[in-house]
């Protein structure tokens, strides 16, 4: 791997793809636009960890900025509410920036949403 060589694109993900990572552990794509157009979580859902890798889409008890190049406020709270907020509530939200947190916190104590 160096640093000087960019990376070559040799697959593209898409909304509601699984995606394997090793022979055990798989998680789902989910395409949550607003902090940037091809904003994506990624959902891991399995009896021991319930998570939710949300990036800069939602974080405990605030959401991801939508003025910068393609961000649209309207759209990320769409976003969350349709795409995120339809896990179940006991998910633990893991963003990218900041504490842990779980969908049902978000639902009843993020401002955004409340």
């Amino acid at each position: 791997f160096d640093l000087q060589d960019p990376l070559k694109v040799d697959q593209f993900i898409e909304d509601n793809q699984i995606i394997s990572l090793g022979d055990s552990i798989k998680t789902k794509v989910i395409h949550t636009p607003g902090h940037s157009p091809g904003s994506v979580c990624f959902h891991f859902d399995n009896p021991a960890d319930n998570m939710v890798f949300s990036g800069d889409t939602l974080f405990a008890k605030s959401i991801g900025r939508t003025d910068l190049w393609g961000g649209s406020h309207p759209q990320l709270i769409k976003s969350i509410k349709d795409r995120i907020f339809s896990l179940e509530e006991s998910t633990v939200v893991c963003p990218g920036h900041g504490d842990k947190t779980t969908i049902w916190e978000e639902k009843n104590k993020n401002p955004f949403f409340t």
